[in-house]
């Protein structure tokens, strides 16, 4: 099986310029940058609570703990949300008004279900193929994260420890390559 695609910027543009057409917009919207600002994985967006991610005065949190039983790997971990997924986050906390609640389920189906993994994996790749972005799966904000924070500069290390990763190995696997980000290497000669 192939790795999920890595968007560029204009592609991730794309999606969301799809999504702004379609019903839910501001919740596919949050849930993909999410993907893509956060490195989370299908399994763990679908999981976060609002208690998770917003604090009792409503505000959005600059750091999520996932419990182990939200991670792949059974381990907990903190998650970082830089402050222009704060303000998405924020956006759309402030049009569910569902801050009483801290344990609903953040983003919830057109039913007033959550998204199992399965189902949020199956929804992300039904709007990448409808944006027109081949090769996209669930996948890919999380690919696209870890390659983006690879070509800024961000080592390998700190990487592994944003994406949850007990090995940089596996990291590693996740850093795609391309002409700009050799281009930029060797003006550093």
């Amino acid at each position: 099986m192939s790795q999920a695609k890595t968007l560029t910027q204009a592609e991730i543009d794309q999606v969301l310029a799809f999504i702004s057409t379609r019903r839910f917009a501001l919740r596919n919207r949050v849930m993909l940058l999410t993907s893509f600002w956060s490195g989370m994985r299908v399994g763990e967006i679908a999981s976060l609570t609002v208690g998770d991610v917003v604090n009792t005065d409503g505000t959005v949190k600059a750091e999520v703990r996932l419990s182990a039983e939200q991670t792949k790997g059974r381990h907990p971990r903190t998650v970082y949300l830089p402050e222009k997924l704060r303000v998405e986050l924020q956006r759309y906390m402030d049009l569910r008004r569902a801050y009483t609640d801290h344990a609903q389920i953040l983003f919830v189906t057109a039913g007033g279900k959550g998204f199992t993994a399965n189902g949020l994996a199956l929804h992300f790749f039904w709007l990448y193929r409808k944006a027109g972005i081949a090769g996209a799966s669930s996948h890919s904000g999380r690919r696209s994260f870890i390659t983006n924070l690879a070509a800024k500069g961000v080592g390998v290390r700190v990487l592994a420890s944003l994406a949850g990763h007990r090995s940089i190995a596996v990291t590693q696997k996740y850093i795609d390559v391309n002409d700009e980000m050799i281009r930029n290497a060797v003006e550093l000669v």
